[in-house]
C-alpha cells in the first residue's frame, strides 16, 4: 500500500475532504457504491431449455401418444410431470444471482462523511473514491478505506474466514502482507466491533473486495451434475432405439403382409414399450426422498441433483475451523524458564499474569465473552492454579496498551498492590516480538535462545504460542515504547483448538470410500498439519503448501494429479486459491467438495461440485452460494451425506434395471405378432403397456429408491465421472436376464390360455368370434403376468450383488406397500367392468393365476442364483488393489 500522503495526492483530498459538487462529479464517473448483479439468462430461455431435455421429450411422446390412444387423462398427468420438473430445475439456475444480492445485504445504507469540512450523514450507494468517512463502534464499514486517525478493532470474518476481530490503526503501511492483512485498511460490508478512525476510501462498489468476490461469484457458472449429464446420453440412446426399433418394425410389418393399420399399431406399441414414461419423475422422486432423509442428518441438500453427485465425490477439500474443529481455544501447553513443561507452584505466576493481559468479561452465569483467545488464557489460568478475579483485575488496571498487529504485543499496567511503590506492566504477544524485549530468560542464566527453541517446539505441535513478560516501573510511562523493553519473561502457553472427536473416524471411513481429503485454510501451515496429522488426513502422506497463494497452475496440476496421491494442506489461502484448487480438480475429472463458511468461499463454492456451506457459522452469502449446508457444521456429516448419495445412486440404479427388465416382455409380445405375419394374435395392448409403465410400475420402483445401502458400499472407490448410470452389465441383467426370463413367463401364460381354448395358429379371435373371451383372457394373463414378474423383478432389483438375506426380506416396508398396490391395480383392471372395457381386460381362471403366481419366485430365485454364483466367481479371483506410486514432490511442498 502506498503512503499516505501519496494516497491524499492521488485521491485529490484533504482533512476537510471532498466538495459536494466533486462528490457529484466523481458519483458520475466511479457509479453508485453499490454490489450489482450481471443480466442472466431470460427466464424463457431457460424454460425452453428444461421442456427441451431429452428425457422431457421422450416424455412429450409419451404424451402424445397417450392422446392418439385417446386416454387424455394419462397424457395430462405425463405433461404436468414435465412442466413440474422443468420449473423446478428453473429455480435452481437463479442460485448465483441469490448469491449476489446477498452480498449486496451486507453493505450499510448510511454512512458518516466529511466534505466541505463538515460532518454529514449520506447515503452509502453515494460514497466515492476520496471521501473522508467516520467510523465508530457498531457500525458497517461503507467501503475499502484506509485508516488516517485512531484506531477500531473489526469483525473481517466475512472476508477470512476467521472468528477472532482484529485491530486496524492508522499508520505506515507493513511492506509485503497480502491486502486483507494490512494492519491499516477496513473493507466494505465487515463490521466495526470497538473503537473509533477516520478513513479514506479508495474503492467503492465493484472495484472493492466485496464487489471482486461478487464478480467471481457471477463467473463461475454451475454446470450440468455427473447424473443430468447422463440422464440425458441416456435419454438420447433410448430415443434412438426406440425410434430405431419402431420404424424398423414398421418396414417388417409392410414386407410381410400386415395391414397398415396392424403395421402401425405394432409400430406404436413398440415406441410405448421402450419409453420409460415413469424414469424421470422416479428419478425426481427418489431423489427427492434423499433430499429428506439427508435433512434429518444435518445436511440440507438444495439441488435434487447434487444428491447422486454427492455419491461420486472423489475429492473434500475442507476448512479447518470450526469444521475440523470445535472453534473453541484451550490451553495446551506450558513452559516456564528453569522448569520448562514441568508443571509445579512456578507456573501460578505465569497463570495470574496471562490471564491479568487480558479484557475478556464474564457474564451473570458465568460465561466468558470477548476474544477466543484470550478466553482460552482466563480458562487456562484458573486450570494451573491461578483462577482470575476479572472484577478486580479491571480495579487494579490503569492503562491498557491494545495489540497492535506491526509490534504484535499487547500490555496492560498494574498499579501498585497495597504498601508497595512499583507499577507492573504485564505484556503478551507473539514469542518472537516479546524475547526480543526481554534481557534474559528470567534473570537466572537461562538464554533467551532455550525459549525460541521451545516456542519452536511448540508450534510444530499444531499450537498457538504466545510468551507472557512483564517489568517493574517506578511511575507510569508516558509512552509505550518506554514501557515495553527490559522485559522478565514469565513463560510461553501454547492454545490449541481440538478436533471434533468424530472427525478421525469420519476421516477413517474417507480413506476407505477411496477418497481423498484436503485442507484449504487461511490458517498457519504448521497449526494445521498438526490437525491434519491428529484427525488421520495424510495419506500416504501429508504435504504442507505453507504460502499457496503463490503456487503456480502448473503446481497444483502436479499436486493435485499428476504428482503423488497425498493429502495436502493449503495454507494461508485466498478465495483465488480455493478457486483454483476447485477448477484444477475438475479440469481433471475429479467431483469435488469444497466447504465453507465466509463470503470470501462463495466463488470456490459455486463452482465445486458440492458447495459446503456451514449452517451456524456461515454467512448467508456462502449459504446461497453452496450446494448443501451443515446443521450441525460437522465434516463427520460430510461423510454421511457421501455415503448417503453413493446408496442413492445405487437405488437409481436399481430401480433402471427394475424398469427396463420390464420393456423385454413389453416388447416381445409385438415382435411375435410381427414375426408371425398376424398369425399369432397380438398379446398385448397399447392401453395395457401405458397401465403398466404408468400404473402398477411406479410404486415399487419409489420403493427401491428408499432401499438401504448394501454391504461394504463405503468400501468401494469412487466411481468415474465419465461412467455412465447404465453400464453393460445392467442391460444384460435388465434386459437380457430378467426381462428374458419374464418375457418366456408371460409368454407361456399367453398361450397356454390360447392353447387351452382350442386355438391354433391363425385361427380368427376378432369381435364375434367363438375364440374372443379366450384371447381378452390371454391378453389379460400377459398383462397381469408381466405385473407378477415385476414383483419379483423389485425383490431382485433390490440388491446388485448382495443376496437378499443379507438386507432383509422385509426391511423395505414401502416397497411391500407398493406390491400391496400393483397387485390391487391389477385387480380392479382385470375384475371391474368398467375397467374390464376400457383396457380390454377379462377375469383370469383359478388355473391361471395359479400359473402367474409362481412367476415371482421363478424371476426372483433365478437371478438369486446368479448373484450367487458372482459372487463365487468374485471370492476364487480375488480383488487386489493395486499400489499408489510414490512420486517425489515438488520444490513447494514439505512432507510431515
Amino acid at each position: 500500500m502506498e503512503p499516505l500522503a501519496l494516497l491524499r495526492r492521488e485521491l485529490g483530498t484533504g482533512a476537510r475532504g471532498l466538495s459536494g459538487r466533486e462528490a457529484e462529479r466523481r458519483l458520475a464517473v466511479y457509479g453508485p457504491n453499490e454490489v450489482r448483479s450481471t443480466a442472466g439468462e431470460s427466464v424463457w430461455r431457460e424454460l425452453t431449455r428444461q421442456l427441451a431435455h431429452p428425457l422431457a421429450l421422450l416424455l412429450w411422446a409419451a404424451g402424445a401418444l397417450a392422446f392418439i390412444a385417446d386416454i387424455a387423462v394419462l397424457g395430462w398427468a405425463i405433461v404436468a410431470v414435465v412442466l413440474v420438473n422443468a420449473g423446478f430445475a428453473l429455480l435452481q439456475e437463479r442460485q448465483a444471482e441469490h448469491a449476489v444480492e446477498t452480498l449486496a445485504r451486507y453493505l450499510p445504507e448510511h454512512a458518516r462523511v466529511v466534505r466541505d469540512g463538515r460532518t454529514f450523514d449520506v447515503l452509502a450507494r453515494e460514497l466515492v473514491p476520496g471521501d473522508i468517512v467516520l467510523i465508530g463502534e457498531g457500525d458497517k464499514i461503507p467501503a475499502d478505506a484506509r485508516l488516517t486517525e485512531g484506531g477500531v478493532e473489526a469483525d473481517l470474518s466475512m472476508l477470512t474466514g476467521e472468528s477472532a476481530p482484529v485491530d486496524r490503526c492508522a499508520g505506515p503501511a507493513l511492506p509485503g502482507k497480502p491486502l486483507l492483512e494490512e494492519p491499516n485498511l477496513v473493507f466494505s460490508g465487515t463490521t466495526c466491533t470497538g473503537g473509533q478512525a477516520q478513513a479514506i476510501v479508495f474503492a467503492t462498489g465493484s472495484h472493492t473486495e466485496l464487489g471482486r468476490i461478487a464478480a467471481l461469484s457471477q463467473r463461475t457458472r454451475r454446470e450440468p451434475s455427473p447424473l443430468e449429464q447422463q440422464v440425458k446420453r441416456v435419454a438420447w440412446l433410448i430415443a434412438a432405439a426406440a425410434v430405431a426399433i419402431g420404424v424398423a418394425f414398421l418396414l417388417i410389418g409392410w414386407v410381410i403382409g400386415l395391414p397398415l393399420t396392424d403395421a402401425l399399431m405394432f409400430a406404436i406399441g413398440l415406441l410405448v414399450a421402450n419409453v420409460p414414461e415413469g424414469l424421470l419423475p422416479t428419478i425426481t422422486l427418489a431423489l427427492a426422498v434423499g433430499v429428506r432423509l439427508l435433512a434429518r442428518q444435518g445436511a440440507v441438500v438444495k439441488r435434487l441433483s447434487a444428491v447422486e453427485t454427492l455419491g461420486s465425490t472423489s475429492v473434500i477439500c475442507t476448512d479447518k475451523t470450526g469444521t475440523l474443529t470445535q472453534n473453541r481455544m484451550r490451553l495446551q501447553a506450558a513452559w516456564t524458564p528453569g522448569h520448562g513443561a514441568e508443571a509445579g507452584p512456578w507456573t501460578t505466576g505465569l497463570a495470574e499474569a496471562m490471564a491479568e493481559c487480558t479484557t475478556v468479561t464474564r457474564d451473570e452465569r458465568g460465561d466468558l465473552h470477548g476474544d477466543p483467545t484470550e478466553a482460552a488464557l482466563v480458562a487456562g489460568a484458573a486450570a494451573l492454579g491461578g483462577a482470575p478475579d476479572l472484577a478486580r483485575r479491571d480495579e487494579r488496571r490503569t492503562a491498557l496498551f491494545r495489540f497492535d498487529p506491526r509490534l504484535r504485543l499487547m500490555s496492560t499496567l498494574v498499579r501498585p498492590e497495597p504498601g508497595g511503590d512499583h507499577f507492573r506492566l504485564v505484556v503478551k504477544g507473539a514469542p518472537e516480538s516479546v524475547l526480543a524485549r526481554t534481557t534474559d530468560a528470567g534473570g537466572d542464566g537461562h538464554d533467551v535462545s532455550q525459549a525460541r527453541a521451545a516456542a519452536d517446539d511448540l508450534a510444530r505441535q499444531g499450537m498457538r504460542v504466545l510468551a507472557v513478560a512483564d517489568r517493574e516501573l517506578p511511575e507510569p510511562p508516558e509512552h509505550r515504547e518506554q514501557a515495553e523493553r527490559e522485559l522478565r519473561l514469565l513463560g510461553l502457553v501454547g492454545l490449541y483448538d481440538p478436533p471434533r472427536p468424530e472427525v478421525a473416524a469420519a476421516v477413517r471411513r474417507c480413506h476407505e470410500a477411496g477418497l481423498r481429503v484436503h485442507i484449504v485454510t487461511g490458517d498457519n501451515g504448521a497449526t494445521a498439519a498438526a490437525v491434519a496429522k491428529e484427525v488421520g488426513i495424510g495419506r500416504p502422506e501429508l504435504l504442507v503448501i505453507p504460502e499457496s497463494e503463490k503456487v503456480t497452475d502448473r503446481e497444483l496440476d502436479h499436486l493435485l494429479v499428476t504428482g503423488p496421491e497425498s493429502e495436502i494442506v493449503f495454507a494461508r489461502s485466498s478465495p483465488e486459491t480455493k478457486l483454483k484448487v476447485a477448477d484444477t480438480l475438475r479440469a481433471h475429472g475429479r467431483i469435488v467438495a469444497m466447504t465453507g463458511d465466509g463470503v470470501n468461499d462463495a466463488p470456490a463454492l459455486h463452482r465445486a461440485h458440492i458447495g459446503v456451506a456451514m449452517g451456524r457459522s456461515g454467512t448467508d452469502v456462502a449459504r446461497e452460494a453452496a450446494t448443501m449446508v451443515l446443521t450441525d457444521d460437522n465434516f463427520a456429516t460430510i461423510v454421511t451425506a457421501v455415503e448417503s448419495g453413493r446408496r442413492v445412486y445405487d437405488n437409481v440404479r436399481k430401480f433402471i434395471v427394475y424398469i427396463f427388465a420390464h420393456l423385454t416382455p413389453e416388447a416381445v409380445p409385438f415382435l411375435v405378432f410381427a414375426l408371425s405375419a398376424g398369425t399369432v394374435p397380438l398379446p398385448l395392448t397399447v392401453l395395457q403397456i401405458l397401465a403398466i409403465d404408468l400404473g402398477t410400475e411406479t410404486l415399487p420402483a419409489l420403493a427401491l429408491g428408499r432401499e438401504r445401502a448394501e454391504p461394504g458400499v463405503m468400501k468401494r472407490p469412487p466411481r468415474s465421472s465419465r461412467q455412465s448410470i447404465i453400464s453393460p452389465e445392467m442391460l444384460v441383467r435388465g434386459w437380457g436376464y430378467l426381462g428374458a426370463v419374464s418375457a418366456v413367463l408371460v409368454m407361456t401364460g399367453y398361450f397356454y390360455v390360447l392353447w387351452k381354448a382350442g386355438w391354433q395358429p391363425g385361427a380368427p379371435t376378432g369381435p364375434g368370434s367363438g375364440l374372443h373371451h379366450a384371447y381378452l383372457t390371454a391378453t389379460t394373463a400377459t398383462f397381469a403376468g408381466i405385473v407378477t414378474c415385476q414383483v419379483g423383478t423389485a425383490m431382485a432389483a433390490r440388491t446388485e450383488h448382495a443376496s437378499l438375506r443379507q438386507i432383509g426380506v422385509f426391511s423395505n416396508s414401502l416397497l411391500l406397500y407398493g406390491i400391496a398396490f400393483e397387485i390391487a391395480f391389477t385387480a380392479v383392471l382385470v375384475y371391474v367392468p368398467f375397467f374390464q372395457r376400457m383396457f380390454g381386460t377379462a377375469a383370469l381362471p383359478v388355473d391361471v393365476i395359479a400359473l402367474i403366481t409362481c412367476f415371482p419366485v421363478i424371476v426372483w430365485g433365478t437371478d438369486e442364483v446368479r448373484r450367487w454364483a458372482v459372487r463365487r466367481r468374485v471370492l476364487r479371483r480375488g480383488d487386489p488393489t493395486p499400489a499408489r506410486p510414490e512420486v517425489a514432490a515438488s520444490g513447494v511442498e514439505k512432507r510431515w
